[in-house]
């Protein structure tokens, strides 16, 4: 079992930068950030693996979106910068997946309970 905790979240300005952590108890896991704004699917924002040396970034983050990770600290980050109205939601860190990349959420075993974003002038 893993247990998965967001934290982080905020109001930050258009074009501003927020960091968001995901603090993991339990065995160490490939590690996703997903995101669903109101009335939308979960969509889909980077994944790490388990030892951080793959990265996958879904294109709409790609290039404003980092993520990374500390195991000695059982936490994945995700780095937003260049924030658009467009990245407000509820983030989400998941762990486990069946396969490398999985970009459905559906392919994803673990789940925390989310943090709000919201990118508003």
């Amino acid at each position: 079992q893993v247990q998965l905790a967001e934290s982080g979240g905020g109001l930050v300005q258009p074009g501003g930068s927020l960091g968001l952590s995901c603090a993991a108890s339990g065995e160490t896991y490939d590690v996703a950030w997903f995101r669903q704004a109101p009335g939308k699917e979960r969509e889909y924002v980077a994944a790490i693996s388990y030892n951080g040396d793959l990265k996958h970034y879904a294109p709409p983050t790609k290039g404003r979106f980092a993520i990374s990770r500390d195991n000695a600290k059982n936490t994945v980050y995700l780095q937003m910068n260049t924030l658009k109205p467009e990245d407000t939601a509820i983030y989400y860190c998941a762990a486990a997946p069946s396969r490398w990349p999985a970009a459905s959420a559906l392919e994803w075993r673990f789940w925390g309970q989310g943090t709000q974003v919201t990118v508003s002038s």
